[in-house]
Formats: C-alpha cells, sequence, structure tokens
C-alpha cells in the first residue's frame, strides 16, 4: 500500500451524496457505502474530520421556506446537518468507528459543543469527528464551515466530494455537454472565473491561507484513498506556484 500523502484530511459531504437515487431524504445504503470509505482511509492511520451540508433534507422544505426569513432558513439548515451527522455517525460507528459529532449550536443531548481543541484532542485519539450545524451562523454556507474548521484544526488538505462529476469543469457539465474538465486551477483562478467549487467566502478562506482543495467524484469507492495516497485525482485547487 502506498504511503499517506496526508496524515489528517477534512472530508466534505453534500447532504445530496447521502440521498443515492432518492427524490431527497437518505439512503441507508449510499450512507453505508459512504461510511466504508471514510472507514478505510481511518484504518490506514489519516486522522479524518467530516463537514457534511443538508440538502437531502432541506431541499424537501424549499416550498414552505418560500417568502421565509433567510436568518430562520438558515438555522433550520443547521438543525438539518445534525439530523446527517448522526446518520453518517451511527453507520460508522456500526463499522467499528470511533466518532464524535460537534456541533455549533447547541444540542447537547446527541452532540458535544464545538471546541476546537477538543476536536483536535479527538483526531489525535484516532476518532472521526463530525461537525454540524456549519459554522452556527447564518448567512454561512457549510462550505464555509469545512474551510473555517479546517484551517482551524490545522488539516493539510480539504476533500470535497462531488456526485456524478469527476471536478471542477469551465460550465456546468449537466447543461452543456461540451464543458471541459479542469485538471487543476489556483483559488483565485476559480473567484474569478466563478466556477463552481465552492461559494466564494469558502474559497477566499482557502486562498488566504493556502489550503488545497481536491474535487473528485463520490461515486468511485476508491477516490478518497488515492487521494489520501498522493494519486492524481478529480481537480486540484491549489495556490499560485508561481506567486
Amino acid at each position: 500500500m502506498a504511503d499517506e500523502k496526508f496524515s489528517r484530511i477534512l472530508l466534505k459531504l453534500s447532504g445530496e451524496a447521502l440521498m443515492g437515487r432518492l427524490d431527497f431524504g437518505t439512503d441507508a445504503a449510499e450512507v453505508d457505502r459512504i461510511a466504508t470509505q471514510v472507514a478505510a482511509v481511518r484504518e490506514r492511520g489519516v486522522e479524518v474530520a467530516i463537514v457534511v451540508g443538508a440538502g437531502n433534507i432541506y431541499r424537501g422544505l424549499d416550498g414552505a421556506a418560500a417568502g421565509m426569513d433567510r436568518a430562520t432558513g438558515d438555522y433550520m439548515g443547521m438543525l438539518a446537518t445534525v439530523l446527517n451527522a448522526l446518520t453518517l455517525q451511527d453507520s460508522l460507528e456500526r463499522m467499528g468507528q470511533h466518532t464524535r459529532v460537534m456541533s455549533a449550536i447547541d444540542v447537547k443531548e446527541v452532540a458535544e459543543p464545538y471546541i476546537r481543541r477538543r476536536a483536535m484532542r479527538h483526531l489525535e485519539k484516532g476518532r472521526i469527528v463530525i461537525f454540524a450545524a456549519g459554522t452556527g451562523n447564518p448567512f454561512f454556507t457549510t462550505d464555509t464551515a469545512a474551510a473555517l474548521r479546517a484551517l482551524e484544526i490545522h488539516a493539510e488538505a480539504i476533500l470535497m466530494a462531488k456526485n456524478g462529476v469527476e471536478g471542477v469543469y469551465d460550465s456546468d457539465p449537466a447543461t452543456n455537454p461540451d464543458a471541459k474538465f479542469i485538471p487543476q486551477i489556483t483559488h483565485r483562478q476559480a473567484i474569478e472565473q466563478g466556477l463552481k467549487v465552492m461559494d466564494s467566502t469558502a474559497l477566499s478562506l482557502c486562498m488566504d491561507n493556502d489550503l488545497p482543495i481536491y474535487v473528485f467524484n463520490m461515486a468511485d469507492e476508491l477516490n478518497i484513498d488515492r487521494i489520501v495516497s498522493g494519486e492524481t485525482v478529480g481537480t486540484l485547487v491549489s495556490g499560485d506556484p508561481s506567486a
């Protein structure tokens, strides 16, 4: 087995990644498939943190959310990420992994409050840490939460899981069959070109702190392992080598 390129990573999962082929909600088989990949990397000795979104749950509330106050809607989304975090935790623990869910909003009956030093201690002890409730603030996405938490815990890279695409393209491949795949790009170029890697706040955080982002297709069950091994997978978003 190849040596690990990273000793600590943060995996960003969208809520949609947990849906499988469902229109919304959670596909238990898909959750287990993702958990199996995460567990395999943890067994290699890599410390793993996860930030999970809530698109699989919140999408079902879009109709009710029409006209809702933005802050209220964002808090609903944060609560939905807690549900996803608990679902993922249950799957990982059934596979024998030790996990902790840490929430940015207080839900002490089901999750620990987020404390940076405690999160780092959990990682050092080999526990998989799942960060829930985004940043704890409205108007910030779970992309921004992923960038923020990755920097706080000194993760060496963010692994940005995508559904059905191999990485970053110059336009939306779902609507443009001629969209061109981009194997490598800088944070600044991604921001300037408006590419949908992650939101601009998150990208700026990564750019300012020279944190690489690996954008890859979650459908291939070996991709996380390949990235950890240093193989070229998907799109690498990194600092400008000439800077």
